[in-house]
């Protein structure tokens, strides 16, 4: 008896592992082909979008972590959210917005 319930939690233990195996796995892919999602260069966008800064550290800084979760940066200096709506929508703790 004991046996079979070593056998039983051995394959419920393997057949988890699997699924999250998986489930990472599709993270991580284009849903509609299957193909890897491409990832942009943040360190240029958000140079590009911080040349003009008063505060450009505080600016990069705060750009690469808005452009490292949304995998999108907006083009020009400031403005322009309505491309990245993710990157528009972070905001602080305190409510401001976050990405520059």
């Amino acid at each position: 008896m004991a046996i079979f319930k070593a056998l039983i939690a051995s394959i419920l233990l393997s057949l988890l592992v699997l699924h999250l195996v998986e489930a990472d796995q599709m993270v991580h892919t284009d849903k509609a082909y299957g193909y890897p999602t491409p990832t942009i260069d943040c360190r240029g966008a958000c140079r590009a979008r911080c040349r003009l800064s008063s505060r450009p550290h505080l600016c990069k800084r705060a750009c690469g972590t808005c452009c490292a979760r949304c995998n999108c940066v907006p083009p020009g200096t400031s403005g322009n959210t309505e491309v990245c709506p993710c990157y528009a929508s972070l905001t602080t703790h305190g409510g401001r917005l976050k990405c520059p």
